[in-house]
């Protein structure tokens, strides 16, 4: 079982990140769960969405504790959440950033080699028109992890946002791109 917890702020997409992820599992025919977890809900407070993503029917029905995939949509994040907390030596962290890799695993303490970059912001901004970062940070997820084919997901896409859906493939396909994957600098 591959598990993923999504780090955003209210309004900024994480739990629909979880869900599309999530059907574009299981459209591949994977088992898959997507779910949220709010504090005060309102728009800009800090959420957390996560996803499971597996080969056999998944039983479990708690929270991320230990994921293999943490993605953090808004980078102002990282100074108030301990977005790594729980990762394991083999987890992989994406963020959204254009800043050094070097000077984000040590604001946020982990090893340079276990973190991705894509500067989602910029994407959104270009190809949605609105910083609205989770289909990009999508796109970077599921190029980095592999954990289902690109194609399912941009169907999801297609379903979910329906006439402007077109913008946001293309940050999609653009984020998966530009990411910088653990190891390259």
């Amino acid at each position: 079982m591959f598990e993923i917890r999504f780090h955003g702020r209210g309004g900024q997409g994480a739990v629909t990140s979880a869900e599309l992820l999530a059907i574009g599992a299981i459209a591949e025919g994977k088992y898959a769960q997507a779910f949220p977890s709010f504090g005060p809900e309102r728009r800009g407070a800090p959420v957390i969405a996560f996803s499971r993503v597996s080969d056999a029917p998944i039983r479990l029905r708690t929270k991320v504790e230990a994921p293999e995939a943490v993605v953090v949509l808004d980078p102002s994040l990282l100074a108030i959440v301990k977005v790594a907390a729980g990762m394991h030596d083999d987890s992989v962290i994406i963020i959204n950033s254009g800043h050094p890799k070097a000077q984000l695993a040590e604001q946020i303490g982990v090893p340079v080699e276990r973190l991705a970059t894509v500067n989602a912001s910029h994407i959104a901004r270009e190809e949605i028109g609105r910083v609205i970062t989770n289909t990009t940070m999508l796109g970077a997820l599921v190029k980095v992890t592999g954990i289902t084919s690109p194609e399912p997901v941009i169907a999801a896409l297609k379903a979910r946002f329906g006439r402007i859906a077109e913008g946001n493939i293309k940050a999609f396909n653009r984020a998966a791109k530009e990411v910088l994957p653990p190891g390259q600098a």
